[in-house]
C-alpha cells in the first residue's frame, strides 16, 4: 500500500481532469484523510473574497464616472436606502428595500413635473456584492444601451440611479417614481465561493411599491467567467421586447431565448419543447 502512495504524499482524485470547465470544487485529492495543503489554501482564500465582497464599500464616484462614460443622454442621480451603514443593511434586509426620506426627494426633483411615462428605467444597485456592481455594470450597461439604440422599437430612458445598501425591491420605487413601464435592477448578488463578482439583472415590469419576487425575471451570474455581456444583454432584450408585448413580467413571463439551443446535427427541435 506504501508503494501507492507519491512522495508528495497527495494522492490525486482521477476527477481532477473536470476543473477545466469548471469552477466546481471537485477532485482536490487527498492527503491521508484530508484535503491537501493546496486545496484548502485555496479554499480558505476564497471564502476571504467572498467575505470581502460583501463588506467592500461601493466607489460611487468612481462608478458614476464610468456610468457617465456611457452617453446615455440621461442625468446620473445618488440614492440611497433606509439602511444607513453597512451592518443595518445586513441585519435589516427590510430597510434596504425603500429609500430614505433624501432620496425620494431627490427622486421626485429628478425630472420634469408632471413627468412624462418612460419605457424603462435602470437603477445600480451595491447589493452584497459592490465588486460585482464596480466591474460588472458598465460593460454590461454598454453592451445593453448598444442593443437598445439598435432595436427597430423606440426605448426612452429614466434618468439612471444609483444606489447605496439597496435591495432587489427598492427598484420598484424608483420605476414607481419615475414615471417608468419597466425598471431594472443592476444588483451585486450573494457572493459564492467561486463568484464573489456575480451581478444580477431584475426586471419587473409595472414596477411599484409591495411588488415580491414573483413579478420579477431573474438573470444571474453576469461576468465575464460566467453569464458574459453580450449574451446577457441579447438575453435581456428578448425579456424588456416580451415584456412590454404583453404588459408583464415575473412568472407568466417564460424566457424562450434558448428553445433552439438542444438540436441534433439533423436540425431535430428539443424535444421536451418541440
Amino acid at each position: 500500500m506504501n508503494d501507492a502512495i507519491p512522495a508528495h504524499g497527495v494522492i490525486d482524485n482521477p476527477w481532477h481532469r473536470l476543473r477545466e470547465f469548471t469552477d466546481a470544487r471537485i477532485g482536490l485529492g487527498r492527503a491521508g484523510t484530508s484535503l491537501p495543503t493546496r486545496r484548502s489554501l485555496e479554499f480558505q482564500l476564497a471564502h476571504a473574497r467572498a467575505q470581502d465582497a460583501v463588506h467592500l464599500p461601493l466607489d460611487v464616484e468612481a462608478l458614476c464616472r464610468d456610468l457617465d462614460g456611457l452617453k446615455t443622454g440621461r442625468p446620473i442621480h445618488r440614492l440611497h436606502s433606509l439602511a444607513a451603514d453597512r451592518e443595518t443593511y445586513l441585519q435589516r434586509p427590510d430597510l434596504g428595500r425603500r429609500l430614505d426620506e433624501a432620496s425620494r426627494e431627490r427622486l421626485a426633483e429628478a425630472d420634469e413635473a408632471p413627468r412624462p411615462a418612460v419605457d424603462l428605467a435602470i437603477a445600480v444597485v451595491d447589493g452584497l456584492s459592490s465588486l460585482a456592481v464596480q466591474q460588472n455594470a458598465p460593460p454590461f450597461l454598454e453592451a445593453l444601451i448598444r442593443r437598445l439604440a439598435e432595436d427597430d422599437q423606440d426605448w426612452s430612458l429614466a434618468p439612471l440611479t444609483v444606489v447605496e445598501q439597496g435591495r432587489v425591491a427598492i427598484g420598484d420605487e424608483i420605476g414607481e417614481g419615475l414615471n417608468a413601464r419597466a425598471v431594472l435592477v443592476l444588483i451585486g448578488e450573494r457572493p459564492g465561493l467561486s463568484s464573489p463578482d456575480s451581478l444580477g439583472l431584475y426586471l419587473t415590469w409595472g414596477p411599484r411599491i409591495g411588488l415580491n419576487d414573483a413579478a420579477r425575471n431573474c438573470i444571474s451570474n453576469v461576468r465575464p467567467a460566467g453569464f458574459v455581456f453580450d449574451e446577457a444583454s441579447r438575453r435581456l432584450m428578448y425579456l424588456l421586447r416580451e415584456a412590454r408585448a404583453k404588459g408583464l413580467s415575473g412568472v407568466q413571463l417564460k424566457d424562450r431565448t434558448q428553445d433552439d439551443v438542444i438540436e441534433s446535427s439533423g436540425g431535430v427541435q428539443n424535444f421536451l419543447i418541440s
